[in-house]
């Protein structure tokens, strides 16, 4: 082999593929289960973050509940020892089904100690349900200190800043956290008005390839955190740098442990040893864990090339090609010639098109296909519409 092809092939061999013995397992489970299913490799989720502690030890992870909120994946992860980012009171209570037998006292401390609510803004009905559990909760304007000042005076505050999200694949900072220059303000106002301001978050916006963002996010966060302890005598000891961990979805993307080692240089450099670091992975914890297989239901030939319809689709496990911005390539378990073919979901609408540019064999009706890596922000997101229902859930390595 040449040297450039066999460099190509290393490349690819970085992506990871289905084993032939998954393969089997998944038709099987269609076999079984019918299709749409939507498959959880349980093993999967529990080595994703076995990765990311033994990559950054020093970094709590708080798993992003919104990324996937299926029970068995909280719990999964819960038992494994992660803490939970929710975003709102319904996330809140799926992690707090995991808890709800302890003791009072330590389901509190629980409570305190592992769960962030990271949505900046917060109904008053969230702020008054949530201020007896005392939870950590983010900020980043007057108005939201307000609320809480009202309705959860005894939540712990965290100010989210607005950093560079250039390069990533869904930016976040056009809609969230205090710009920089406000920032100190913001905290010695949150102290003005009786409330305690625990700790400083940023988020570099998800599937984040540019390291460079994480990097300035760190520099701007640890200038805040000591003008604040200059100005207002208070110290900030806690330290969110939020999500964005990156998945390999294609062979370009630079792998978490070189962000790990960046991360790990930057965080010694700039902060004190005592300083409480966490953060926000989601996607990187449950997007390589789960499978998607679908049924080829109709065939035609349109525009030139063949035209599958299969009974899953953007409106359902595939929504993550919409508002996650992620293609996901579909597959087949059959061999044979390839050719470039369309690949529509099941509804009466031409938004509900997967892909014009599939490399498929020639397949028939009732064939099986499959999509990897399609674990985030895809059917956390699923509808009814046009009446078809949600992939159903079928859990594998529990």
């Amino acid at each position: 082999m040449k040297k450039k092809e066999k460099a190509k092939a290393d490349a690819c061999d970085d992506v990871p593929h289905l084993a032939e013995e998954r393969k089997e397992l998944l038709q099987r489970l269609a076999r079984e289960e019918g299709t749409p299913i939507f498959v959880i490799d349980h093993a999967k989720l529990r080595k994703n973050y076995q990765e990311f502690k033994k990559h950054l030890p020093q970094v709590q992870a708080y798993f992003a509940v919104k990324a996937n909120s299926n029970p068995e994946i909280v719990k999964t992860l819960f038992k494994a020892g992660a803490s939970f980012d929710v975003a709102s009171m319904p996330e809140f209570m799926i992690v707090y089904e995991n808890i709800r037998e302890m003791p009072a006292k330590e389901r509190q401390d629980w409570i305190w100690d592992k769960i962030i609510y990271a949505n900046t803004i917060k109904p008053i009905e969230t702020l008054e349900t949530l201020d007896q559990y005392k939870p950590l909760v983010t900020f980043d304007n007057c108005e939201e200190l307000k609320k809480i000042r009202k309705h959860a005076p005894h939540a712990g505050l965290v100010l989210r800043i607005r950093v560079p999200n250039t390069g990533s694949m869904v930016e976040l900072s056009s809609k969230f956290g205090a710009d920089p220059g406000q920032a100190v303000d913001l905290i010695a106002e949150a102290f003005a008005l009786g409330l305690v301001v625990e700790g400083l978050s940023f988020h570099v916006g998800s599937q984040c390839t540019n390291f460079a963002n994480y990097v300035e996010a760190l520099e701007i966060s640890a200038n805040i955190i000591k003008e604040t302890e200059t100005r207002t005598g208070k110290k900030i000891r806690i330290l969110d740098i939020g999500g964005g961990f990156p998945v390999k979805y294609h062979p370009e993307v630079k792998s978490f442990e070189v962000l790990a080692k960046k991360l790990k240089t930057e965080i010694a450099r700039l902060f004190p040893d005592d300083m409480q670091i966490l953060a926000e992975p989601g996607r990187f914890l449950v997007a390589n864990a789960c499978t998607v297989v679908a049924k080829v239901v109709g065939k035609a030939f349109r525009d030139g090339k063949p035209s599958y319809y299969i009974n899953d689709g953007v409106y359902h496990t595939y929504s993550g090609q919409v508002f996650d911005h992620v293609l996901y390539p579909v597959l087949a378990f059959k061999e044979g010639e390839k050719q470039i073919s369309a690949v529509f979901g099941p509804t009466c609408d031409a938004f509900d098109t997967i892909t014009l540019s599939a490399e498929l064999p020639e397949l028939d009706i009732n064939d099986l296909v499959y999509s990897e890596n399609i674990g985030a922000y895809s059917h956390a997101s699923s509808t009814y519409f046009n009446g078809f229902p949600p992939a159903k859930v079928v859990h594998t390595n529990k």
